[in-house]
C-alpha cells in the first residue's frame, strides 16, 4: 500500500467527545439550539452522553462550521466581542501579501488584536527562539478559548510556509483538561499548565521564510478550512510519528511485533519503549489508536458489517473487537453506529 492509497483508507484521527462539549458552551449559555447545531454537523445527542466517545476529524470540522454559522462568530462566544463570519477569510487575503513569516505574524496579531477585546497577542523573539504570547484582560480562560486562538493563527503559519511549524513548547494560565492528549496530538507534547503567561514557542528561524501564496492557494486553503486546522501538526521528526506513518502504510494484520520495529529503527526494545514513554505513549497504545481511529471513521461513515471492521482490523473475532472499542469509547461498535444514526 503507498501513501496515497494509506491517507484514502485511514482516518486523520479523531476527537474527543468532551471538545465537542467546549465548542459548544457558548451556545449552551446564550441559549442557542444546540439540538439543531449538533444534527447539522451529523452528531446525535445521544452520543454526547458517552463521555468516552471520539468523533471523526472531519465530523467535529462540520460542528465548527455549524456553530460558526449560528453565532455568527468564529471564535465561538469565548471573547466579548464576536469574530464575525469571514474575519478569517479576510486575515488569509491579508497576510498572502506578507513578505516572510514575521512579517505575517506580525500583521495578524495587529488584525486579532483589534478584532478580539479579551485576548492580545504579541510576536518576540529572544536570539534563536520565538514567542507568540496571548495577553488575556480577564483571569485565565479554558485551555479550549487558547487553543482555538493558537489553531487559528498556527494553522495559517503552517500553509504560508507550506511547512509544519513546529511548536517546541506551549505554556498557559489554565489548569489541565481531562482532554490533554488531543491538544498534545495537535501543538507539542511539552504544554505547561497554571504557568504565568500564554505562550507558544517556536525557532526563531521559521520567520525568516517567504511567503508564496497566491489568491488560487487561498481559495483552496479556504475551502479546506476549518478541517485543515485540526490536523496533526506535531513535530514530524517525533519517534511516535514516524512510528504512525509506518503502521498506516500497511493493514493490521502485517503489523510488526515490538522487537522487529525496534531492530527497522536500529535500537533495542528497551530504548523504544524509553523513547515513547517520553513522547507519553507507547507502541501498543499507537496501534490501539490506530484501530481505534479506523473504526469509528467506518462505522461512521460506511455500510461495512461490524465483522467486516472486526477483520479489516485485525481481531481474532467480532467480541474482541466488541470488547476492545467500549474500552476505547464507552460504548459498543453497533450502540456507536445506533447513535450516530440516531435522528434527532
Amino acid at each position: 500500500m503507498d501513501r496515497h492509497q494509506a491517507e484514502q483508507i485511514y482516518p486523520k484521527g479523531t476527537i474527543s467527545i468532551g471538545l465537542v462539549h467546549e465548542a459548544l458552551m457558548a451556545a449552551y449559555s446564550q441559549g442557542l439550539n444546540t439540538t439543531a447545531i449538533l444534527q447539522q454537523a451529523g452528531i446525535s445527542n445521544e452520543l454526547l452522553q458517552s463521555a468516552k466517545a471520539r468523533l471523526p476529524v472531519s465530523m467535529y470540522a462540520e460542528l465548527w462550521i455549524a456553530l460558526a454559522d449560528a453565532m455568527n462568530d468564529e471564535f465561538f462566544g469565548m471573547d466579548s466581542h464576536p469574530m464575525r463570519r469571514g474575519s478569517y477569510q479576510l486575515l488569509a487575503k491579508l497576510l498572502i501579501q506578507s513578505e516572510n513569516l514575521q512579517k505575517a505574524l506580525q500583521d495578524c496579531c495587529r488584525f486579532m488584536n483589534l478584532i478580539l477585546d479579551d485576548i492580545r497577542a504579541e510576536l518576540s523573539i529572544d536570539d534563536e527562539q520565538a514567542y507568540l504570547t496571548l495577553h488575556d484582560r480577564q483571569g485565565p480562560k479554558r485551555m479550549f478559548s487558547y487553543a482555538t486562538y493558537i489553531m487559528l493563527v498556527h494553522g495559517l503559519m503552517c500553509w504560508l510556509t507550506e511547512q509544519r511549524v513546529v511548536l517546541k513548547q506551549m505554556s498557559v494560565r489554565c489548569k489541565q483538561p481531562k482532554e490533554i492528549e488531543d491538544y498534545r496530538v495537535r501543538f507539542c507534547q511539552n504544554i505547561e499548565f497554571n504557568a504565568t503567561e500564554n505562550r507558544i514557542t517556536f525557532d526563531a528561524q521559521y520567520l525568516q521564510l517567504k511567503i508564496k501564496k497566491d489568491k488560487k492557494s487561498l481559495y483552496e486553503f479556504l475551502q479546506q478550512t476549518p478541517h485543515n486546522l485540526l490536523v496533526r501538526y506535531k513535530n514530524p521528526n517525533s519517534l511516535s510519528l514516524q512510528l504512525r506513518r509506518q503502521l498506516m502504510e500497511r493493514s493490521p494484520e502485517y503489523w510488526p511485533e515490538l522487537g522487529e520495529i525496534a531492530e527497522q529503527q536500529h535500537m533495542s526494545e528497551a530504548t523504544l519503549q524509553r523513547r515513547l514513554k517520553h513522547e507519553n505513549t507507547s507502541y501498543q497504545q499507537l496501534k490501539n489508536d490506530i484501530r481505534r481511529d479506523i473504526a469509528i471513521e467506518r462505522l461512521s461513515k460506511s455500510q461495512d458489517s461490524i465483522q467486516d471492521i472486526s477483520d479489516a482490523l485485525s481481531f481474532h473475532d467480532p467480541s474482541a473487537f466488541h470488547r476492545a472499542f467500549k474500552k476505547w469509547t464507552g460504548v459498543s461498535p453497533g450502540a456507536y453506529r445506533q447513535l450516530q444514526q440516531t435522528p434527532d
